[in-house]
């Protein structure tokens, strides 16, 4: 299985669901329905790897740090 499947799965999740942020867990969830032997740490590079190219942002809501596509809903900071 191949990072770029792993990456494409979470970037259809992000596009398709209807909230625009989302909390690893849901994620993995995603994931695994798509690709049923994708490991936890598998997923979590796939996520950095997109964090890093700018497809996905953190969002911290303070206690706890969740996932967003990035120019979807307000995942942005206001400036």
């Amino acid at each position: 299985m191949a990072m770029e499947d792993i990456k494409k799965a979470i970037v259809e999740f992000a596009e398709t669901n209807k909230k625009t942020k989302f909390y690893f867990k849901d994620i993995e969830k995603a994931v695994q329905k798509v690709i049923p032997d994708a490991k936890m740490r598998e997923i979590k590079k796939a996520c950095t790897e997109l964090i890093n190219d700018g497809t996905l942002i953190y969002f911290s809501t303070g206690s706890s740090t969740m996932y967003g596509l990035k120019g979807r809903g307000m995942t942005e900071d206001p400036e």
